[in-house]
C-alpha cells in the first residue's frame, strides 16, 4: 500500500508538470501570434483564436510592407495539439521569410508550398490565405491555398472571394491564382477556419457555410456591427447551435476586416498614472521545486473575484508560477532558507504581482527574443525562454534590483481599462 501510495504521488506530480509544460507551449504559440492587431486609420481588425486543445494548428498573422501596404494571412494545420502547432510555427515563419523575397501572394504560397513539401510529417498538410490590402483605396489582391473562402459584407448581402489552390505540402510545383477585390467604406471581410463550420451539435447536425452566410447576411449585421461584435455574434451563435456540453471539436480562428464609415476619432484614453493600490496578501515560500503550482493556485485563488477572462487567468496564473520558479532557481539556487516573497495588490484598474528573491547585487538581464527555430530544431537548449515568456502574458513587466533583492512586478489590466 506504501508503494502504491508512493506511486500515486509520483504520478500526481507528473501530471501537474505535463500541465504546466502544455500551459507554457500555449503561451509559447501565442507569442507568435500578433500581441496587438494593426491600426489603420478608417481600418478596424479583430481577431478570435480558440483551440480546442492547449496548443493549436491555426494561426493567423499580419506584416506592415514598407510601401504602407499590410499582409494578413490565415492558416489552419491539419490534425491538433502539440504536432500541429509545430507545424504552425514553422509555416508561419516560412511565410514571413517568403515577404522578403517575393511580393506577389500567388508567389509567396508556391515558395512556402515547396519548403514544406520535402519535411512536412506525413498525412499532414496546411490551408492558407494570403492577401495584400492598400488601405488607402480599399484594394486587396488575394491568393488562396485551400484554404475557406473570405466572405465580404457588401449591401444587402454577402460574397465570397474566390481563389483556388492546393493547400501547402501537399505537391511540390504548385502555382497559386490571385485575384482582386476592393472594400468600400462600410464593408467587411470575415475570414475563418474549419473549426468554426465543421462543428456539429449533439444531433450531428453541422453549423455549416449555408448558415454562416445567412447569419452574415443580416440586416442588422450588415448596418450596426463592428468586427469585433461580428466575433460575437458568431461565437455566440455556435455556442446556442452546439449547446452546453459540447466538446469543441476544431480549433476556431475568425478574423475581420472593416472598412470604416468615416467617424471622429475617439478621445484618447484618461491619465491612470497616479495609482491607488491596496494590497491584497504577502506570503513568502520556500525555495524548493514544485512550490511555484503553490504560488499560482494561491495567487488565482486571491484575484477569482475580479473576473478575470479565462484566458488571462491562465496566462496569469502562467506567468506567476515561471516568474516564481526563475526566483526560487537563479535567484535563490533553491536554497531552503532563502524563500521567495510574494506580493499581491489591486487598484480600480490593475492587478499587480511583486515576486522577489535574494539574489540582488547583480542586475536581472533583459528578456531576449529566443531563436525559435533553432529551439523547435534541437539546436538549442529548449529552456532560457524565461523573461521573454514573462514580458509576453502580462501586460506591463518591470525588474527591479538592489543590493539584497531581485523583484519581478507583473501588471494585468483588469476589464475595460486596457491600455
Amino acid at each position: 500500500m506504501a508503494q502504491l501510495a508512493r506511486q500515486q504521488q509520483i504520478e500526481a506530480r507528473e501530471r501537474e508538470r505535463m500541465e504546466q509544460e502544455l500551459r507554457v507551449a500555449r503561451v509559447i504559440q501565442q507569442t507568435l501570434l500578433p500581441k496587438t492587431l494593426p491600426e489603420l486609420k478608417g481600418w478596424q481588425i479583430e481577431a478570435l483564436w480558440q483551440p480546442a486543445r492547449a496548443v493549436s494548428g491555426d494561426f493567423y498573422d499580419y506584416l506592415t510592407m514598407p510601401d504602407g501596404k499590410l499582409a494578413l494571412m490565415v492558416g489552419d494545420v491539419t490534425d491538433k495539439g502539440v504536432p500541429a502547432a509545430l507545424v504552425m510555427a514553422t509555416t508561419r515563419s516560412m511565410l514571413r521569410a517568403a515577404v522578403e523575397h517575393f511580393s506577389s501572394p500567388g508567389e509567396i504560397l508556391a515558395y512556402v508550398n515547396d519548403l514544406l513539401c520535402p519535411d512536412i510529417p506525413p498525412n499532414m498538410f496546411v490551408t492558407c490565405l494570403y492577401m495584400l490590402l492598400d488601405p488607402g483605396i480599399g484594394y486587396i489582391r488575394f491568393a488562396n491555398a485551400g484554404h475557406n473562402l473570405p466572405i465580404r459584407l457588401i449591401p444587402n448581402g454577402v460574397q465570397e472571394l474566390r481563389a483556388t489552390g492546393m493547400p501547402l505540402g501537399l505537391l511540390p510545383g504548385m502555382t497559386y491564382e490571385e485575384h482582386e477585390a476592393q472594400l468600400a467604406p462600410g464593408e467587411s471581410l470575415v475570414l475563418y477556419s474549419d473549426g468554426l463550420v465543421e462543428a456539429h451539435n449533439t444531433s450531428g447536425d453541422m453549423f455549416g457555410f449555408p448558415r454562416l452566410r445567412d447569419l452574415l447576411s443580416q440586416e442588422t449585421v450588415q448596418k450596426d456591427y463592428s468586427g469585433a461584435k461580428i466575433i460575437e455574434m458568431l461565437t455566440g451563435q455556435l455556442s446556442e447551435f452546439t449547446g452546453n456540453d459540447w466538446e469543441q471539436e476544431d480549433d476556431v480562428t475568425i478574423v475581420t476586416l472593416v472598412n470604416l464609415p468615416r467617424d471622429p476619432e475617439p478621445d484618447p484614453p484618461e491619465d491612470s498614472s497616479s495609482e491607488s493600490w491596496t494590497t491584497l496578501s504577502e506570503f513568502t515560500l520556500p525555495s524548493e521545486p514544485g512550490n511555484e503550482l503553490q504560488a499560482m493556485e494561491e495567487v488565482s485563488r486571491l484575484v477569482r473575484d475580479l473576473d478575470l477572462t479565462k484566458d488571462r487567468m491562465e496566462r496569469l496564473k502562467t506567468a506567476v508560477a515561471e516568474a516564481t520558479m526563475n526566483a526560487m532557481e537563479h535567484g535563490n539556487h533553491y536554497r531552503e532558507d532563502q524563500p521567495v516573497g510574494i506580493q499581491v495588490l489591486v487598484s480600480k484598474t490593475a492587478l499587480k504581482i511583486r515576486i522577489s528573491d535574494r539574489g540582488g547585487g547583480r542586475p536581472i538581464p533583459d528578456p531576449e527574443v529566443p531563436d525559435l527555430e533553432a529551439k523547435l530544431a534541437g539546436l538549442q537548449s529548449p529552456r532560457g525562454w524565461g523573461l521573454f515568456l514573462i514580458k509576453n502574458m502580462v501586460d506591463e513587466m518591470y525588474v527591479q534590483t538592489d543590493e539584497v533583492h531581485h523583484t519581478v512586478e507583473l501588471i494585468f489590466y483588469l476589464e475595460g481599462n486596457e491600455p
